[in-house]
């Protein structure tokens, strides 16, 4: 079978929608099912890491002036997120189609905020299947497929959405992590049998664009941790702060290393104590394992999502304003004085998924239906 994504990174769209498509991507690979990108050569995209991996990739240009990216005249056009796209919705599905035609597709598979009904009804012709990966149930499509893997999303969301004939996947049984997730989840759970502050991990997006992580080191710097505290600060290496947070690293307290472009998220997660990582796709990633974590939303699209883990104490939620040092410092005692605190993060945190939801999506997409 062959399978054709369609999904950007950039400084702006950050590299989860990706990522996520890679997870699948790799799981379907390994069934022996041929997979293609179609990536926009946005500032900061991932499309020389997806063609490392293995993978045909087609790039589409950026125009220089990309003008209005709402500019197509259905009323479904009209997206909160058109300005992610480089170009208009009729401009992409134009400069897919020959891909598409020459490649004949079994699954087109799309995760792109800025695309909806009127990309998918234009590209209809050019493949069997469409299965859409979606966050924010704020858009309709034509998908026989679709996949929401937040915390609490129902189907009910999406019903008036989709045609009648799609099957919804909702809720984070379907978070499409990679397998070392699955695999460390019991390795990971048996080692916080007691709270214990000696590794600190701090992951705030393979882009971070405004440097959320510089300001998390600088509020770090006044916390009271132990002496024999290690920092790890996992970075992607299209972040446009990375040297200021190198540098700001040789100056904590503490022994402080500076990762970029990991390939052993799930293992550095699992040894870690405690996590200040941002909201969005990670998020599932650090529950499966039951890590504890003070969550920051960075984007406004993060919002819900981080809103229901925050009100199932699964994680403790940080704002970036005046009291953020105050905040980080007080989370940070609790998580080293509470030993209920520390458990109830721990045990709610991996109550939200149990790290095989990519093995579910898949067998819907190759037909092995669970």
């Amino acid at each position: 079978m062959k399978f054709i994504f369609r999904a950007d990174a950039s400084l702006q769209i950050g590299t989860g929608h990706v990522m996520r498509c890679l997870t699948l991507a790799d799981a379907l690979d390994a069934k022996g099912a041929e997979c293609q990108f179609i990536c926009r050569a946005h500032e900061g995209n991932l499309i020389d890491f997806i063609r490392s991996k293995g993978y045909v990739t087609h790039a589409l240009p950026v125009a220089a002036e990309s003008g209005d990216t709402a500019n197509d005249q259905s009323p479904d056009s009209d997206l909160a997120h058109s300005a992610w796209l480089g170009a208009t919705q009729a401009e992409d599905a134009n400069a897919c189609a020959s891909i598409l035609a020459a490649q004949h597709p079994d699954w087109l598979i799309v995760d792109h905020y800025a695309l909806d009904i009127v990309w998918e009804e234009a590209l209809a012709p050019y493949y069997h299947q469409l299965m859409v990966i979606d966050d924010l149930a704020d858009r309709k499509h034509v998908c026989d497929l679709l996949l929401d893997q937040t915390f609490g999303r129902e189907a009910a969301d999406y019903l008036s959405l989709v045609p009648e004939r799609c099957r919804l996947l909702c809720g984070s049984r379907y978070a499409l992590l990679r397998s070392e997730f699955a695999a460390l989840r019991s390795y990971s759970l048996q080692r916080r049998a007691k709270p214990v502050m000696r590794d600190l991990l701090v992951t705030l997006g393979g882009v971070d664009k405004d440097n959320a992580t510089g300001q998390v080191l600088q509020a770090l710097s006044t916390c009271s941790l132990p002496e024999n505290c290690r920092i790890t600060v996992v970075m992607g290496a299209t972040a446009p702060w990375l040297d200021e947070v190198r540098n700001l690293a040789q100056q904590m307290p503490w022994s402080t290393r500076v990762l970029v472009g990991v390939s052993n998220m799930a293992q550095l997660m699992a040894d870690s104590d405690l996590a200040i990582g941002a909201a969005g796709a990670t998020s599932w990633e650090r529950c499966c394992l039951g890590l504890p974590t003070a969550m920051m939303v960075l984007a406004d699209n993060q919002r819900h999502a981080a809103n229901l883990l925050e009100q199932a104490s699964a994680v403790r939620m940080l704002y970036l304003n005046k009291d953020f040092s105050k905040d980080l410092a007080r989370f940070i005692d609790d998580i080293y004085k509470s030993k209920y605190f520390f458990n109830q993060l721990r045990d709610n945190a991996s109550a939200v998924t149990d790290g095989m939801g990519c093995g579910r999506a898949m067998s819907w997409l190759i037909l092995e239906k669970e």
